[in-house]
């Protein structure tokens, strides 16, 4: 027996570039609280290595400072990114962030 589905045509793709800005606005929004958790996190960590914070009851490697500040730091600069991106830029990453293979466009790339 052969069953034949018939799928009525939809819209034509479109080869635009840009189609997602929306989605990297808001995935942006998104990753600025979630920095500001890290940061907080961090700063709890510092002190609490120091002895002027209890101790906090994550453990393993999340319950160093310095991943959590790292943490932020990698939010904040996707965040940037993001947003340049959505509000109408290229996706441009700096240099020193982005390898020879990715197809991101670098920032120092003689344009402008």
């Amino acid at each position: 027996m052969i069953v034949r589905v018939r799928l009525r045509k939809g819209p034509p793709v479109k080869r635009k570039r840009g189609k997602n800005r929306h989605l990297a606005l808001a995935g942006g929004a998104l990753l600025i609280p979630a920095s500001l958790m890290a940061y907080a996190l961090g700063v709890w960590g510092l002190a609490s290595d120091m002895g002027a914070a209890g101790k906090s009851g994550v453990q393993g490697i999340f319950s160093h400072w310095q991943v959590w500040v790292a943490a932020g730091v990698l939010m904040n600069v996707a965040t940037s990114i993001l947003n340049r991106y959505g509000r109408g830029g290229d996706l441009e990453a700096p240099e020193v962030l982005t390898p020879r293979f990715l197809p991101l466009r670098r920032s120092g790339s003689g344009r402008r």
